[in-house]
């Protein structure tokens, strides 16, 4: 991904330190180049200290809210081997609220989360962070009960498909989405 495809971009959300999802020169350009403001965990935070203004920097604990404009961010736990990982619950204008798990195993409190939120999207990890898998990732699903689950963080085809799989014998009223590259997707509330 380049900076110059990130023209419209109003925040960037940072869930932890790894490579694979702390990118500190595709960050710093983006933020040059948009002005937007910057969403982090702490250890990310930390990292980017020096590189991103401290009026755009923004960094994020378990628990915490923060908006930009109308939408709504908050940081919630997340159970990946990392400094201080977070998932994050956004919640856009409209009322949407999407869970990005981050390279999240499931764990017990998503039961409180999917309660309380209402969720109407939640993507859920099926490889390549440690111990995930298409079942783990239909556990996220099942603790959190969203309207639509989209399998992610993988590198095989293979694990989206087993994924769905699962989800329609198991949670035959969740859609699944598995997200094709270049396509844009929207989501409304359902009423």
């Amino acid at each position: 991904m380049k900076p110059r495809q990130l023209q419209k971009t109003d925040a960037i959300l940072i869930t932890h330190e790894h490579y694979d999802h702390l990118d500190q020169r595709l960050i710093m350009e983006t933020q040059k180049n948009t002005n937007c403001q910057v969403i982090s965990d702490p250890a990310s935070a930390r990292s980017l200290k020096n590189t991103i203004p401290p009026e755009k920097l923004q960094e994020i604990h378990p628990g915490e809210e923060t908006k930009i404009g109308e939408v709504t961010i908050r940081a919630e736990k997340c159970k990946h081997p990392a400094a201080q990982p977070v998932t994050f619950i956004i919640t856009s204008e409209d009322g949407v609220k999407v869970f990005h798990t981050a390279d999240s195993l499931p764990f017990p409190e998503m039961v409180t989360i999917g309660e309380r939120e209402k969720l109407d999207v939640a993507f859920c990890t099926v490889g390549i962070a440690p111990g995930a898998s298409p079942e783990t990732g239909f556990e996220i699903a099942r603790l959190t009960k969203p309207q639509v689950a989209v399998p992610y963080h993988t590198n095989t085809d293979e694990s989206q498909k087993r994924f769905a799989e699962i989800l329609k014998a198991q949670m035959p009223r969740t859609a699944c989405l598995i997200p094709e590259l270049n396509k844009i997707y929207q989501v409304t509330k359902r009423k």
